[in-house]
Order: C-alpha cells, then structure tokens, then sequence
C-alpha cells in the first residue's frame, strides 16, 4: 500500500549530514561509523531506496534554516540571509535529485494526481514525489519573498520550529505572531498555501488560528493527552484542527511517542518503545474526531535523531510498510487503513489546491 510521510528533512540530512541519500542504507551507516560530530551519526533510517522499499513513494519534504539573533542559544544561522541562502541550497539538492530521476516536485493536482497513479503499480527505481515545505519561516526575509518560494514549489510553512522566531514563536517558546507573523499568514493565505501549524508554541498556535483561513495541517505532531508536553498539541488544538478539515501526521520520536522516556537514559528498545505507540496517538485523533479522516503518517525520521531515538522495532523507513497489518489488527477497516496511510493527505490536498483553483500550479489573485 501506497505510504505517504508527511515530514521528511531530507535535503538538512543531505546538505549538513553529508548523506548520499541514493546510496543504500548499509553504505551510509558503515561511512559515518567513528564519526561524532553528530549523535546519530550510523543510526540514520532514511534512504531513497528504503523508501521505495516500503513503498514511501509521497512525502512532504523540507526546506529548514533557523535564524537566531545573539540572545538565543539554538543552534541555527546568524543572519537571516544566511538562513535564506541555506535553503536556496537545499533547494538545489531536490532540484539535483529530480535531473537524477531519483524525486519528483509535486506542485498541483495534475501532478499530484498523475504520481499516484504511478506508484499503483510502480517500476523499479521510480521517483519519490515529494511536495515542499518549510520548517519554521525565518529564512523568508520579507512576506514578499513568499511569491518567489511559491514559484520554486513552496506549497506549505509552518512559521516556527523551536524557540523565539522571526514570525511565531515556536516549541518550548511563549508568545504570539505579532506583526509580522500576520503579515506572513495574510501573504500565504493569499497565495494558498498550506499552514503547518505543528511547533507553534500554544498562545501562537491560537492566534495563528484567528488570523488565518486557509488549509491548515500539522504534519508531525502527537497527542498531549499521551505526552505531556508542549510540543504536543492538548485535545482542544486538535479539534480545531479538525474542525478545519485538517490532518495530523504521528511522528516517530521516541520522546514524543511515550511519557517519561528521557533521551540518552536508555533506549527506545530497552523502554519498549514501539510502532504500536504510534498507532496509540493515531487512534486518540480517530476518538477526538469520531472517524479516521483526520489520522495520518509524518515521521519526522532523521530529523535530527536515528535508530536511536526511534520506535525499537524499526529499523529504516520501510517498516512503515507494517503499519497497515497493525491497524487492521486493531480493527481499523480498510477504507480507513487506506486514508491513514495515504488517503487523508491526499484528500487534504485535493480540497485544498481545487478550491484555490491550484489544478495546475496558477494561484488566483
């Protein structure tokens, strides 16, 4: 079955990491065994291939360069025209993919429609379609620039990643838009882009939500009620978003997955950390939502963490491929199983491109 992950960096792994994501796993892991300078170094989950393997052939995939200014500690990029240059160049690395035939930029429905229909019955070596996202909106040095990003196959930003941004404020931060952040909304919803509400911080996640109407998702984001913490969303965020029409993508990092699992304490596998658990935050949405429309995959593996801070009985990306026997063990029906796995994004994005008229690409004024 057709799976469709709805956060994947992989240009940042490509571009900081050093991967050649064409290669096959085993390679990649065995070239940065000894390497330190990252803590997932020979742990990573992600190839092209092992995508193809789990038939991952749709995801959405990543711009992602934060900008920091003096007072904030993050790890990120000193000015925002560095950070704008950053993703230019992750830019160029999907762009080298596609002369490649390894990925393929899905922009409207035409082309969304024409890649599904491949992966039915795909060939060997097919192209992974990918649709382009930004992880938080720093490197958008004017919302002027947002005409530009929609030309290059910018369809959907979430405003923040973590910490004080330029726009929002993001996980584990406090505060609101502001200004410019409502600037930005009125500038997407113009142009019709999607709004990834996840890592926006609870009082930026509400304002961003009275200031905008246009198609909202969170493409990886887990429940409160099961974890705890802020950079989940509470059961009242997450009927918003459905309210919406939205879809959340469960993700697969251990912290978010379970509570009281600390990283570096132990393992995912020494605490029983499985994929089920991510079956567990899927079916607390069905429950808020009282169907399964609204459940949906985005892993956010290798954004930032490996194997070893994944579910314990996953060892790369293709054992998404499990996930339907899992939810039919659960007794999801298959109609269901088909919308989780894929169908639900693809229903989000059919709605929200047709009424833009985005059928191929043209916004409207």
């Amino acid at each position: 079955m057709l799976i469709f992950d709805a956060h994947l960096d992989l240009s940042m792994n490509a571009l900081e990491w050093n991967r050649d994501l064409t290669r096959p796993i085993a390679e990649i892991r065995a070239r940065e065994r000894g390497l330190t300078d990252k803590p997932d170094r020979g742990t990573n989950t992600v190839s092209l291939d092992e995508m193809r393997r789990g038939k991952v052939g749709l995801c959405v995939a990543t711009l992602i360069a934060r900008y920091v200014k003096p007072s904030n500690k993050l790890p990120g990029w000193n000015a925002p025209e560095i950070a704008w240059a950053q993703t230019q160049g992750q830019l160029a690395w999907y762009r080298a993919m596609e002369d490649a035939g390894q990925m393929v930029q899905i922009r409207n429905l035409d082309e969304l429609r024409r890649h599904v229909t491949l992966w039915q019955n795909p060939p060997a070596g097919a192209p992974i379609g990918y649709i382009l996202s930004l992880e938080g909106a720093d490197s958008i040095l004017t919302p002027k620039h947002l005409e530009r990003a929609w030309e290059q196959g910018l369809r959907a930003i979430g405003p923040a990643h973590y910490g004080p941004g330029t726009y929002a404020f993001g996980t584990h931060a406090t505060g609101g838009i502001g200004t410019l952040g409502r600037e930005l909304l009125q500038e997407m919803q113009r142009l019709g882009f999607i709004l990834d509400a996840t890592h926006l911080c609870d009082e930026s996640f509400w304002e961003a939500m009275e200031h905008f109407h246009g198609p909202v998702w969170a493409s990886h984001n887990n429940c409160r009620a099961l974890v705890n913490d802020t950079r989940q969303f509470t059961d009242e965020q997450l009927k918003e978003l459905i309210a919406r029409g939205g879809v959340i993508g469960a993700a697969l990092d251990a912290w978010m997955m379970v509570p009281g699992w600390v990283r570096g304490k132990t393992t995912p596998q020494e605490a029983g950390v499985t994929l089920e658990h991510m079956l567990d935050h899927m079916d607390h949405v069905c429950q808020l939502a009282g169907n399964a429309c609204h459940a949906a995959i985005g892993t956010d593996l290798d954004g930032g963490f490996g194997r070893e801070q994944s579910p314990g009985d996953l060892d790369t990306i293709a054992d998404l491929a499990r996930i339907p026997a899992m939810l039919a063990q659960r007794g999801y029906s298959a109609a269901d199983i088909e919308g989780i796995t894929h169908g639900n994004w693809l229903h989000f994005l059919e709605s929200a491109w047709r009424q833009k008229g985005h059928s191929r690409g043209v916004p409207e004024g």
